[in-house]
Parts: C-alpha cells; structure tokens; sequence
C-alpha cells in the first residue's frame, strides 16, 4: 500500500484501490489534496498489472466535498488563483476517470455532497451502503456545481430532475437514488466493502479489451449518430476479434471451463501449441 497525504493508494489481485483518508473532515478536500488525488488516479491508470480501479472514503463519509474552512480562507485572502486551481484539480480529477480504458467503481460508504457527489458520479459504476447518501449541495454555501456535475447529472437523470437536485440542493437516500439512476446498487453497510471486492475482481476477470472498449463507446455515444455507433462497433469488434481474448473466449465456452483472459498485450488470434 502507498500513502499521499490524506490518501491510502493500494493493490491487489488486479484492483487498485484509492481511499479518501480524512475521516475527521469527512473526507472534505483541502489542500493540494485534489492534485494528489489526480497523480494517485494516474499511477493507477498506468499501472499494467491494475484492471480495475476502486474508489471510496475511510470513515463515515465518502467524500464531503470542499473543506468550508479551507474555501473560506481562500475567500478572505482573495486568493482566486488557488480557488481556481481547486476547481481544474477536479477537471484533472474526472476526465482522468472518464479518459481511462479500466473500469472505475465508486464505493460510496457515506455521504457524497458537492465535488464528493461528482466524484461519485464520474465513475462508471456506483455501489453505496445502505447508509450513503448523494447530494448537489453547492448553493448552500452560495456556489454553483463543478467536478462535471452540470455534465454527468443531466445524463443520469435528464435536465429537469437534474436542475431540481441542483436547485434543492438537498441530500437523496441511498434507495432514493438507486430509484433515479444515480446508485447501480444499494448493499448493508456491513457487506459494502465485502461487495464492492466481488464486483472489482469479477470485472477485473474480464477481457480488458472488450470492457475497454465497451466503455469508450458508450460515453462516445452522447453526441454520435446511430450511423457513426455502428462504425465504432466495428472497428471495436475487429479488435477485439483478432485478440488473443477472444481466442481463450471461445475456446474455453467450447470447452465449458471457465476463460483466463490475459488483457490487451497480445493481438492473435492463432493457437498456442
């Protein structure tokens, strides 16, 4: 395991694991604690033996968000260089998120409001305790949403449900915001990290390529015609056809045993003798 300061970086059978370890705060960010969460992100991503990457916060929260403390400093001092920096460390933080072929779980074990709601929302899957709760809660403190909120809402749950979570500003339960699409899937808060373990290696079990792929072409498909998705297909499809993934795929189905894929390294599809 590495450490950043206020993060735990570790892993393990093919799952990287980025945990926010500021409990006392909530998890809150502060500092260079964004840029820090960026390089974690990013050593992950090019980390060949990860496949899979998780996110969640130690203690009672997942994340809170911007440290009120912190931002307040920033607001008496007049220091808008740092209080921009802040927000393009978030732009680093989920594009990184977004731009990687790996699979990125948000395991949301507490309240997520603010930036920590848009953390949650960038990854591409979202498991939360029964415990959790998600929220848009920038304008309680007279700010407008950033980390992607505007981008990723509006997606998840259309405009109008999105303006009013931003407007509300109010904290959604955890079954509540499974019912809109905001949670994948809500477990007891005691099997949440068991859970999210048994989802990161089932997917970190698949064919990265494939999963890659499917990955880039769902979030291609927001501004693409049905035309274009097609030929995107094929292209992925030909890729992954010729790997050697596809290759231990079918062969291990017709052989009913179960695949060891060995991830994008190898392009062929003729037989090992």
């Amino acid at each position: 395991m590495s450490c950043y300061e206020h993060l735990l970086v570790s892993r393990d059978d093919g799952v990287g694991s980025v945990t926010l370890n500021r409990p006392e705060k909530l998890n809150a960010f502060a500092g260079r604690m964004r840029q820090a969460m960026g390089d974690a992100l990013r050593d992950l991503v090019n980390d060949d033996q990860v496949r899979v990457i998780v996110i969640t916060g130690a203690g009672r929260a997942f994340c809170a968000g911007a440290d009120i403390s912190y931002m307040k400093h920033l607001l008496e001092t007049k220091d808008w260089k740092n209080a921009a920096d802040l927000v393009e460390a978030g732009r680093t933080v989920v594009t990184t998120i977004r731009e990687t072929s790996k699979p990125v779980i948000a395991s949301v074990n507490g309240p997520a409001a603010g930036g920590g709601a848009n953390l949650a929302l960038a990854c591409d899957l979202r498991i939360a305790s029964d415990q959790a709760s998600i929220g848009q809660t920038f304008n309680r403190i007279g700010l407008a949403p950033d980390w992607g909120g505007t981008y990723f809402l509006p997606r998840l749950v259309g405009p109008s449900k999105a303006l009013e979570l931003f407007f509300s500003a109010e904290m959604v339960d955890a079954q509540e915001a499974r019912r809109i699409g905001l949670f994948n899937r809500v477990v007891p808060h005691n099997q949440l990290a068991g859970e999210t373990r048994a989802l990161a290696l089932a997917l970190a079990a698949k064919p990265p390529l494939a999963l890659a792929r499917a990955k880039r072409a769902v979030y291609q498909s927001g501004d693409r015609s049905l035309g274009e998705m097609l030929d995107i297909e094929l292209e992925a499809q030909m890729e992954c056809f010729q790997s050697r993934d596809a290759w231990e795929g079918l062969q291990a189905f017709l052989e009913k045993r179960r695949p060891t894929f060995h991830g994008t390294g190898e392009a062929t599809c003729e037989r090992s003798t």
